[in-house]
């Protein structure tokens, strides 16, 4: 492992994405007038965003935005960045996002495009020791890579997919040293780097989502679920805890049709699962992400929206959110609404699900036994899901 083939596997995913999407989009390099590139543990020289402009010879007065050191949830981040420029620069027509999950993520943007871009990097940052809170990664981390396009400009509505209406940051850093330091890059006892998981992400991610949906909540729950939570939260101040009054959790799946929540690990879709009240339904292309494709980080969320498009679930006036946690800590969210209905299928438009999407969902069990090759348990496809389990709720 070195420098040179840590470069090679972030170039594959970035110009693989950034290649894809200028093709299906039709949107010429010279007409990208901002890039934005994230990368959470490779950062090297020159930047991704330089890797970018020199790839596709973009023009002078580019606009570049380097991102690093923000984790899984560092997508999400790029597409607010992306937000607010597409909101000073009246004259930009377009805004192409693509993120890329070995770990780098990459926004680009113009008076005419804008493209974001995630990534993370596998190669440089496998870890080598035995410590066993750093192995997690080495087992739950895989590339990947996304790429997506953004406009401000009225007449591209027509062939958007997507408009976005909402961002939501949330940083718990400065809430406690806990929060900070629960996902850290450092040495063990041997000197080898590696990135420590606590014991605690699981209270810190919980805590995190609590900070946020306080925000997006009056952003997009119906007035009476808005209702139900202000009552509750009076009649806890007034009479306090002893009163029994348990704390209410809206219902946001009365206000939102899909959930894309980042495959971090089965202990993470877990507890958000169930935090959320969420259906297997809602949580089948998060848990297929993770299956498939692993913690591809920044990008996995494009990879479960992608997943939604691919089984044909996505309806005009279909409400996506996205939701992302990382390093800090942080949890960002995004709601996007669909402008029109995407159909569904395997091809070339569904992407990374192209091969797979007609073979899932498969059941996946919390252990899986070691048996002998000839007993066929080896196969690492699975078992399909009843059917019945998959049913859209009403």
């Amino acid at each position: 492992m070195c420098l040179r083939t840590a470069r090679e596997e972030s170039e594959a995913v970035v110009f693989g994405a950034v290649d894809e999407l200028l093709a299906k989009t039709g949107v010429p390099p010279a007409d990208v007038g901002v890039v934005i590139v994230n990368s959470s543990l490779f950062s090297p020289t020159p930047s991704f965003t330089s890797l970018v402009v020199n790839r596709y010879r973009l023009r002078h007065d580019v606009v570049t935005h380097n991102l690093s050191g923000m984790g899984c949830s560092a997508g999400i981040i790029a597409i607010d960045l992306a937000k607010h420029l597409l909101q000073v620069q009246i004259n930009t027509t377009h805004h192409a996002c693509t993120q890329i999950s070995t770990q780098p993520t990459v926004i680009t943007s113009s008076p005419m495009q804008n493209v974001q871009r995630s990534t993370e990097n596998i190669t440089l940052n496998a870890y080598m020791g035995n410590y066993r809170p750093m192995l997690v990664t080495n087992t739950l981390f895989r590339m990947g890579g996304a790429a997506v396009l953004l406009s401000n400009r009225r007449a591209e509505r027509r062939r958007a997919k997507y408009q976005l209406m909402h961002t939501v940051r949330t940083h718990r850093g400065g809430a406690s040293d806990r929060s900070y330091a629960c996902v850290t890059q450092e040495e063990d006892g041997a000197g080898n780097v590696g990135v420590s998981l606590s014991k605690e992400l699981m209270s810190v991610a919980g805590d995190a989502l609590r900070t946020n949906i306080t925000t997006l909540g009056p952003l997009v729950l119906p007035l009476s679920e808005q209702l139900r939570f202000l009552a509750t939260v009076v009649l806890r101040r007034v009479f306090g805890h002893a009163a029994g009054v348990k704390p209410y959790l809206p219902d946001f799946t009365a206000a939102l049709d899909h959930f894309c929540i980042h495959a971090g690990g089965r202990g993470v879709l877990d507890e958000l699962e169930r935090s959320l009240k969420l259906s297997a339904w809602h949580m089948e292309p998060s848990r297929m992400t993770l299956y498939r494709f692993g913690n591809t980080s920044s990008s996995s969320l494009w990879y479960e929206l992608s997943y939604c498009e691919a089984k044909g679930r996505i309806r005009r006036g279909d409400r996506v959110w996205q939701i992302a946690f990382g390093s800090g800590f942080k949890c960002n969210s995004a709601v996007w609404k669909a402008l029109r209905t995407v159909d569904g299928g395997a091809g070339r438009d569904a992407g990374a699900w192209a091969q797979d999407i007609d073979a899932l969902p498969v059941h996946v069990p919390k252990v899986v036994p070691i048996v002998d090759d000839d007993d066929g348990a080896n196969g690492g496809d699975g078992d399909r899901h009843d059917a019945a389990s998959h049913v859209r709720p009403e």
